[in-house]
């Protein structure tokens, strides 16, 4: 299970393998929202994105038990931080990216030293193929995006690091896809300061979170078309659902056309490049969604990992 425990030993064994990201801040935007607004930019961590997190800590386990060649699914942001864990673990990384991975992805994998197989378009058919090629590859070991405790455990360094930095938060933002940084930051959150609220953010073609939490059980939805492309999963895990329905306050959604105007507030009054499925946290906040009642409010910025020309799009 997951537990602060293992949270906690994530965190000592990351030690000099990551970095402690720091927390940003805009008067601009406070005033905007009537709020104390700190951003966690996990965009500017080792690899771009929080993954590295929980990527370092499975690998770092897998390698312990003997695994030579390490296999991941991802929409781009896994794989890279699995492909760099993996090379400076001294182990072979194999990286199943959907036909649509980010350009700019992809070239970070390859970079990296992964070996990229591209399949279908779904989580779901990406998911299945790289436990296929797991067999194929004698000592090979499947490093799961969000499924998966020990990696779950990594991603919750976040929401230690959080606690240390920001004393009187009161609401904390997280982007939601599988939900293996939700869960961890949840976890870690709810286990020492339950009255914090924690709330979620998914893209509105991409609300598999809250459709489930809604029906109580993992409801799959169609492939998402969502520019927030690491957030397109199209149902929670099987080890992370139960974790979100019982840590997780709220789920919200927000539009593309939020997310893209939450880029552009990065952009023009930050001068951050925070990739849209790291954007998502701000998006809820600008248009309304998040209830923060004048307090402090945390958002995870996930990502910066942006194709430079997605950029002329975004703004």
């Amino acid at each position: 299970m997951l537990t602060r425990k293992k949270i906690e030993d994530a965190h000592e064994r990351l030690q000099n393998r990551i970095h402690r990201t720091p927390m940003l801040s805009s008067q601009t935007l406070n005033d905007k929202v009537g709020a104390s607004v700190f951003i966690k930019a996990e965009h500017l961590q080792k690899t771009g994105s929080f993954k590295i997190r929980g990527a370092m800590n499975r690998v770092l386990k897998a390698k312990e038990s003997g695994a030579n060649h390490v296999v991941a699914a991802s929409s781009g942001n896994h794989g890279q931080a699995v492909a760099y864990a993996a090379r400076s673990l001294g182990l072979a990384a194999t990286i199943v990216v959907p036909e649509t991975v980010i350009a700019a992805k992809e070239k970070a994998i390859k970079a990296y030293g992964g070996i990229v197989i591209h399949c279908g378009t779904t989580s779901e058919e990406r998911l299945d193929y790289a436990q296929q090629v797991v067999k194929e590859i004698t000592g090979a070991t499947y490093i799961p995006p969000y499924d998966d405790y020990e990696l779950m455990a990594g991603q919750g360094t976040v929401g230690l690091e959080i606690l240390a930095q920001v004393k009187q938060a009161e609401v904390v933002v997280v982007p939601v896809g599988g939900g293996g940084l939700m869960s961890g930051v949840a976890t870690a959150i709810k286990s020492m300061y339950p009255a914090i609220q924690v709330i979620g953010v998914e893209p509105e073609d991409a609300n598999d979170t809250e459709q489930s939490i809604e029906a109580g059980k993992r409801l799959s939805i169609p492939a998402a078309q969502t520019i927030a492309d690491g957030l397109r999963a199209s149902v929670p895990g099987e080890l992370t659902f139960p974790i979100l329905q019982s840590n997780v306050d709220e789920i919200v959604t927000v539009s593309d056309e939020a997310i893209r105007e939450a880029c552009q507030f990065y952009l023009a009054r930050m001068k951050q490049v925070v990739e849209p499925s790291g954007a998502v946290t701000l998006a809820a906040l600008l248009v309304g969604k998040i209830d923060h009642q004048g307090g402090t409010v945390v958002l995870v910025a996930s990502g910066g990992n942006v194709d430079l020309e997605a950029i002329g799009e975004l703004v």
